[in-house]
């Protein structure tokens, strides 16, 4: 025994009770479950009860049967999320639905086998919402599929009830789109209380509902959180976050594809981006200034998937750092006096090591005297001096025009008089623009690059340049290195989830064709504790700067103390 929900685009949600083993759909009057539409076939498919749960069998359809957006001719079994598609009709699959059945009629279905009946749900006794739990109390909650259930029953009626009451969305603020939403689906509930089983929590529903409505779904409570990181949506079904420097699975799940459609869509729509099978990956960035990246079918094979990297909601100093044992006191002094005496910098690190979040606290050493110009692909950076301006490059149209790449925004920023140029990341041709600059009077200019230690960084910006287009033979492009780039500090994000600032290497030189690189700080590793966390400790190279004998010429004393050989223990 099992329920199938269907619904058109013109008709309300339905239930229909199959008391078999097996339901035959289509239009045809000898059928089980009769849909009257041309874009059903006479005998569409069937609905197979097996041991381990329910199967369907499209019977050689012209329209075709679709499971989640992706055709199938044998598909099982079927999950209680799974969106069944046949021409104008959404079906879903249930068994052991707790739901009673208040008001029996065919309304354009019909039953033939003995003892099914098809039923709609339409129940209006008043009740107020339960007021208990909070958005993180929703994460808390176990997810269960007769939640989910319930909440696209609400959200569905809440889109029917928007519409009936013509109620213009796009011209709402948030917050009027947010009391709007909020309005219905309390009343909605309502209506539904007498249906709700006892194990779903009303006001649970009600924050789960509207969040998918008008917030980020069940991403909502994860940006509250500050302990996570990042978030990352596999599929509809599939949710894991970093917490901790730990990746986990969540035990929460968007209501279907499409939710995770309108999130992606809710994110990118104010920014002026698109994304569909034209152009389906996009980068953006949320109101916070967290960093978003989506990508959709085709070329996401198990569904839309979306990558959230939160911005903190504190900015982090360089103390915290130090208390988290990411660098030593002597490198930030170091660091101090390179970006105050404008050396230019490199940082570098592989995904997720938190290259940004370190150029960010190095761009607060930069004096509120100086003109700086950041140049992102995405804007995440945030500066606290006053003339400061951000740009960002833009993906083009629709019609494949008017795009804005780093390179352009590059050559734009020489012309805007910046004392300091702050590029984002370099990984294109813009790296010959940015060591050009380095090298013509916008020294202390900061950049990133994916790199996994000093020694490749110098590798990295050769192919960088190369990729420009521009013939350049390498011995001149390693010239170019050595000239503009001081400094190069590497992060790197260890096995154990920490972050933590392994290199800090001068580029003294091009000797025999090869660039020379001496280190200054460096973190060796001792192994790890009990619990996995990584043991070491930060070392000096025993190197003095060679910047250090210039600036004192130039009657800037600096300390040398910190260069001498010396150790800090990081605790284990």
């Amino acid at each position: 025994m099992f329920d199938i929900v269907y619904r058109s685009q013109k008709q309300r949600r339905k239930v229909f009770r199959v008391s078999g083993t097996e339901c035959l759909v289509g239009r045809s009057r000898s059928c089980d479950l009769l849909l009257s539409s041309r874009s059903v076939n006479q005998k569409h498919l069937t609905f197979i009860q097996h041991a381990n749960g329910i199967h369907l069998q499209d019977l050689g359809s012209s329209t075709g049967t679709y499971v989640n957006h992706q055709r199938v001719v044998d598909y099982g079994p079927i999950d209680a999320l799974d969106e069944v598609s046949i021409g104008e009709y959404r079906l879903e699959v249930k068994q052991h639905t707790p739901i009673q059945t208040a008001d029996l009629r065919t309304d354009g279905a019909s039953s033939h086998s003995t003892g099914q009946t098809s039923s709609t749900i339409d129940v209006s006794t008043p009740s107020p919402v339960q007021s208990s739990g909070s958005v993180e109390t929703v994460v808390a909650q176990s997810y269960n599929l007769e939640f989910a259930y319930w909440g696209r029953v609400v959200h569905e009626r809440l889109l029917e009830a928007m519409d009936l009451r013509r109620k213009d969305v796009s011209r709402m603020s948030d917050s009027q789109l947010r009391a709007e939403s909020g309005t219905f689906i309390k009343e909605i509930i309502q209506s539904l209380v007498s249906e709700l089983p006892s194990s779903v929590n009303q006001e649970h529903l009600y924050r789960h509902v509207l969040n998918e409505s008008v917030g980020l779904g069940p991403l909502e409570a994860f940006l509250e959180d500050d302990t996570i990181s990042e978030v990352m949506v596999n599929n509809h079904e599939e949710i894991y976050v970093e917490k901790h420097g730990r990746l986990e699975r969540s035990n929460v799940q968007f209501s279907s594809e499409k939710t995770v459609y309108s999130v992606i869509e809710r994110i990118i729509t104010p920014l002026g981006r698109r994304i569909d099978e034209s152009s389906p990956i996009v980068d953006a960035r949320l109101k916070d200034g967290s960093r978003v990246n989506a990508i959709i079918p085709p070329l996401s094979l198990k569904g839309p998937a979306l990558t959230i990297r939160k911005f903190p909601k504190h900015q982090l100093s360089f103390q915290a750092l130090i208390e988290s044992e990411s660098l030593s006191g002597d490198m930030v002094e170091f660091l101090k006096h390179c970006v105050e005496q404008r050396r230019n910098i490199v940082v570098a690190g592989g995904t997720g090591s938190g290259k940004t979040t370190l150029l960010n606290l190095l761009s607060g050493f930069i004096p509120h005297s100086q003109r700086i110009v950041t140049i992102e692909d995405a804007a995440e950076l945030k500066l606290e001096q006053p003339n400061w301006v951000a740009l960002e490059a833009r993906p083009s149209n629709s019609e494949g025009t008017g795009q804005v790449t780093i390179r352009d925004l590059m050559r734009n920023a020489l012309r805007m008089r910046p004392d300091r140029i702050v590029v984002g990341e370099c990984r294109g041709g813009e790296a010959i623009d940015m060591l050009q600059a380095m090298n013509t009077g916008h020294n202390g200019s900061l950049t990133t690059v994916h790199a996994n230690t000093p020694r490749d960084v110098v590798s990295r910006l050769e192919v960088l340049v190369l990729m420009s287009g521009i013939d350049i033979p390498i011995a001149a492009i390693r010239e170019q290195i050595a000239s503009a780039v001081d400094i190069i500090i590497q992060q790197n994000r260890m096995a154990c989830g920490t972050r933590k600032v392994t290199q800090i290497s001068e580029v003294v030189g091009v000797e025999s064709g090869t660039i020379q690189l001496q280190d200054i700080f460096r973190f060796t590793t001792h192994g790890h504790d009990s619990d996995g966390r990584t043991l070491g400790q930060f070392e000096t190279g025993g190197f003095i700067p060679t910047f250090y004998e210039h600036l004192r010429r130039q009657g800037v004393s600096l300390p040398i103390e910190a260069f001498t050989p010396s150790t800090h223990a990081v605790r284990p």
